[in-house]
């Protein structure tokens, strides 16, 4: 009984403890309306229509799918979209990464201006940018002209879808690494300067791991990007087919033809593709990060 009385009941809430317990879990509402909101959405905005794509690629049989989405013209414009999206990303987080770290580093005449520049593929029309390629890169044009006399072509190859794609996906990796990069504290790179490191281990072993999740995020970003990319570069890829023809244009020739069984069809393979590698990429990405914390 003593013993009781010492320790007392347990402390129950009181009305002042759950103002202050509501006034702490933020203007938003709980988890449940927050949830079922997101849900909603998720499920109108993007389940919905992509389900539509697999039900209405349903209504063909396994041989009228193969016929469709597996034949060679198909497979050409897979691999075009797939794999130039694939290399475009590799060089936007090569260069975005370099642009990223002179627009945080480096102060120079027309900073804001370059730093504008980066924007402008997200608001440039993307037949704007497609014929402002081609017209660059033809051979008769500024670039191509002199590229051309080396036996160089860009324009109507499956080079220029390259370019075309990295145009479109440079600012993303720009824009995912540049905050990291302006967070990253100064301190760090002079205390491995001063402990001996050199600029190369200094960037290996300091910079780069801090960076590595924003570079990861960019090329992902980057690649999804590429892979469903159709106005920039339809006009400089040239559309020949097995060459040079995208498999989102394929989608929209066999729309224009009525055959919505049949882009349905190539759109459902995109979609499965598109989905394992992102996958992939964030995988690999989850799995070194754990790597790292351990």
């Amino acid at each position: 009984m003593i013993l009781m009385r010492k320790i007392g009941p347990p402390n129950r809430p009181t009305p002042q403890n759950r103002s202050a317990s509501r006034s702490q879990a933020g203007p938003l509402p709980g988890f449940g309306p927050a949830l079922g909101l997101t849900v909603f959405w998720l499920s109108a905005i993007i389940l919905i229509p992509l389900s539509a794509v697999f039900l209405r690629a349903a209504g063909l049989s396994l041989d009228e799918i193969a016929a469709r989405a597996f034949s060679g013209r198909a497979l050409a414009a897979y691999r075009l979209s797939f794999g130039g999206s694939l290399a475009a990303a590799m060089i936007s987080s090569l260069l975005g990464l370099v642009v990223a770290w002179v627009l945080v580093r480096y102060d120079f005449p027309g900073k804001r201006l370059a730093d504008a520049i980066v924007d402008l593929p997200f608001a440039l029309p993307t037949a704007v940018a497609g014929i402002a390629l081609t017209a660059l890169t033809a051979p008769n044009g500024w670039i191509g002209a002199p590229l051309a006399a080396l036996g160089l072509h860009i324009a109507f190859t499956p080079a220029g879808v390259i370019v075309a794609m990295v145009f479109i996906g440079l600012p993303f990796v720009v824009r995912t690494i540049q905050p990291v990069l302006e967070d990253l504290d100064r301190e760090i790179e002079e205390a491995a300067a001063s402990l001996g490191a050199g600029r190369w281990q200094t960037l290996r072993r300091v910079i780069m791991p801090v960076l590595a999740p924003a570079i990861s995020a960019g090329f992902a970003l980057a690649f999804a990007r590429g892979v469903g990319e159709y106005g920039s570069v339809i006009f400089i890829a040239g559309n020949m087919p097995g060459i040079s023809e995208i498999a989102p244009l394929l989608i929209v020739i066999s729309l224009e033809q009525y055959d919505y069984a049949g882009a349905s069809a190539i759109a459902a393979v995109m979609l499965v593709a598109s989905f394992i590698l992102l996958l992939l990429v964030n995988g690999l990405d989850a799995r070194r990060r754990n790597a790292m914390e351990r």
